[in-house]
């Protein structure tokens, strides 16, 4: 289970961020990187190093461009040695996407719906859906683009796991949080042991490690947590 918790790296600067994955040596191996750190001086060179160290790499760059410059971004990525990658947009940004990686063992993952959104929220930016009907509609354009997984709230992986085709598809769940623990900015939230029971096969999870006293400690509660549903 250890392996399937990405550890969001949602830090100020890239000292604090050193200094986390150094405290979590041993417990987990897998990183987020994201606007949190990207553009902090010294990134180019914590990339590299995670890298060189075997980590893996989950990049949140949210693509969202034309279709050749997200398929040049990709392929950028795919030569860095990046695990995992977002991508946003129609199916002309995901199809070139997925050109994009050519045969590396980069995979595309499409935001379905940010787990801060919710029915309201999506009204708000023009929307007649609910926020389940645009994750359905989401999740089976994925599936016909050729993309390798979607983001998606640990309320949304069941269903998700029932459409026709969707087995095939990788799961990565944000808004995770222990029973009882604070949702910070998610709307829509379940703890490790729900996401791991609907089908997820990733978690994502920043502040509840990261803020922690003993982030090595609460990494290890989360993955007990995640084995419970095994």
């Amino acid at each position: 289970m250890e392996d399937r918790v990405i550890v969001a790296l949602d830090l100020p600067d890239i000292a604090t961020a050193r200094a986390t994955v150094s405290r979590l040596e041993g417990v987990v191996s897998f990183y987020k990187l994201g606007y949190w750190l990207m553009l902090c001086s010294g990134f180019e060179a914590f990339l590299d190093d995670l890298l060189a160290r075997d980590k893996r790499i989950f990049l949140d760059a949210k693509m969202f461009d034309i279709g050749e410059t997200v398929r040049q971004g990709v392929r950028r990525a795919a030569e860095r040695g990046i695990t995992l990658l977002t991508v946003h947009g129609d199916g002309d940004i995901i199809r070139a996407a997925v050109e994009g990686r050519t045969d590396s063992s980069l995979k595309i993952l499409a935001i379905s719906a940010l787990t801060s959104l919710n029915d309201a929220g999506l009204r708000e930016l023009g929307h007649q859906k609910t926020v389940a009907e645009l994750i359905r509609d989401r999740v089976m354009n994925c599936i016909a683009w050729g993309c390798d997984g979607v983001i998606a709230s640990p309320d949304d992986v069941a269903d998700i796991r029932g459409l026709a085709g969707a087995e095939q598809l990788l799961v990565v769940t944000p808004g995770v949080r222990l029973a009882g623990t604070g949702l910070d900015d998610h709307k829509r939230s379940g703890t490790p042991a729900q996401a791991i029971a609907a089908g997820a096969d990733y978690l994502v999870i920043g502040r509840p490690i990261v803020r922690a006293d003993n982030p090595a400690a609460m990494a290890t509660r989360i993955i007990a947590d995640m084995r419970s549903a095994a």
